[in-house]
């Protein structure tokens, strides 16, 4: 399964190579790869490659969301280019619940490009996900660019409106059967049952 993230946030097409998020099945939960352009800007964040960055937003970044639309319980994955990560597990709009869980990424760079993957356990998504959405974001001061796969439609673009990847009435159907098979059925939490 594969996705593009060609717009801005606003829904604005992107000037640069889109970036490219792929979904493969694994036994012990799903494989996220990214495709990316390499911008550098923000430089690294302070902490060391490979664990997990509270604040990940904040600098180079591409993430990826997985939502329970009827009880607005989602999971959020953020990797960066530099070897950093973030998982966040919210309830309801912006409510982190838990976050810097453990997550194994592997990163190979070049001057332009990145390609980061990471296996993300099924003990982290919550029951029965069906939306979907992606960002990228990258550069500094005016030069910040928020990038998303299903944008704010052009003409619900307010007047002075700033970008929010918290919108969840953006997110579409995402389902699982899809990728995994139709008598597949998601693995229970043992995170979401607290």
């Amino acid at each position: 399964m594969e996705f593009r993230i060609e717009h801005e946030w606003d829904s604005s097409p992107v000037t640069h190579d889109p970036v490219t998020i792929c979904l493969k099945p694994a036994k012990e939960g799903l494989l996220i790869a990214v495709n990316a352009p390499f911008f550098n800007d923000p430089p690294a964040p302070p902490g060391p490659s490979g664990e997990a960055f509270p604040g990940l937003w904040d600098y180079e970044v591409v993430e990826a969301f997985f939502l329970n639309d009827e009880k607005k319980q989602y999971l959020e994955v953020e990797l960066c280019p530099h070897g950093h990560h973030l998982v966040l597990l919210l309830s309801r709009r912006r409510n982190i619940w838990k976050d810097c869980l453990p997550l194994s990424v592997q990163v190979s760079r070049t001057d332009s490009r990145w390609n980061g993957t990471a296996l993300i356990p099924w003990d982290y998504f919550p029951p029965s996900v069906d939306k979907f959405n992606a960002y990228a974001i990258h550069g500094s001061g005016s030069e910040r660019r928020y990038e998303a796969l299903y944008p704010v439609p052009t003409n619900e673009v307010q007047a002075g409106q700033q970008p929010d990847f918290h919108r969840l009435e953006y997110f579409r159907p995402f389902n699982f059967s899809a990728l995994m098979g139709e008598k597949w059925e998601q693995p229970e939490s043992s995170l979401w049952k607290t």
